[in-house]
């Protein structure tokens, strides 16, 4: 039988690695309790979401031990149950309706989720032109899959005031249950796999991959700028020399040679 997440192993176990009851929250700022606040519904949402409601028909033929309609996931096999790719499915809404904090934190209206973000990275991915050593393909599955923990734990900025290795560690927990809940096997196991490479840097593809991130996010503060009639300078400054690639130093540079002559006119 598939293996089914525990909903308590990150999110309500006073053991977990995730619980603050030692945290010296006299310490943090304001932003960093509201960030907190935001981190334990979003973990109440999760747990509760895993249990089952009251009185309803249980109609997942994966959790019947009888009949030849059981459908169980191998252990290195390469599908989940329908119940845990709906469950994981359901669970990356979140994602859709998740508003990227630093434009929420400039007051842009109808600004862009996490989502909408990860996609148009995949986009780049899939226009870029062929490069020495780089798997386009492993780029676009990269870029899907690189910001996916926020479906759990949001979106995790600097202005939060959570240090860089106390992130990592909340996306790689949150990770590690929601391919749980897809049930294991090899879709999650390269899920792991294609986020760690990311997080680490550790290929040829993470690097354009993140050189991706950035260049998304300067577009996107220059289409605000357009369109909100603001000045955006944190987010072309904050990457400023950051780009590890061609593509990334020329689109880059495409972005703020408009900007430029925006800001001239």
């Amino acid at each position: 039988m598939a293996a089914k997440a525990n909903p308590n192993s990150l999110f309500l176990s006073s053991s977990s690695s995730t619980h603050y009851s030692s945290f010296p929250f006299h310490q943090i700022s304001l932003k960093k309790v509201s960030f907190l606040v935001d981190f334990q519904c979003r973990k109440l949402v999760f747990a509760c979401s895993k249990k089952p409601i009251p009185g309803s028909v249980n109609l997942d033929p994966s959790s019947s031990n009888s009949g030849s309609g059981s459908s169980k996931n191998d252990s290195d096999g390469a599908s989940s149950s329908p119940s845990n790719a709906i469950d994981f499915l359901t669970l990356c809404h979140s994602l859709k309706t998740t508003k990227r904090k630093g434009w929420v934190n400039h007051a842009i209206k109808g600004s862009e989720s996490i989502a909408d973000h990860m996609y148009r990275m995949s986009l780049m991915a899939l226009i870029v032109g062929d490069l020495p050593g780089v798997n386009r393909e492993r780029c676009i599955k990269m870029a899907i899959v690189h910001d996916i923990a926020e479906a759990i734990v949001g979106d995790i900025t600097p202005s939060d005031g959570v240090p860089k290795a106390e992130k990592s560690r909340l996306e790689q927990a949150a990770l590690t249950e929601m391919c749980e809940v897809l049930g294991g096997g090899m879709r999650a196991e390269e899920i792991k796999e294609l986020w760690q490479e990311y997080e680490n840097n550790a290929s040829l593809e993470a690097n354009l991959v993140k050189d991706f991130d950035k260049v998304e996010m300067i577009l996107q503060a220059l289409e605000y700028e357009s369109e909100h009639g603001k000045v955006l300078d944190e987010f072309f400054l904050s990457t400023a020399g950051k780009f590890q690639t061609e593509i990334g130093k020329s689109w880059a540079a495409e972005i703020h040679l408009r900007r430029n002559s925006r800001l001239g006119n």
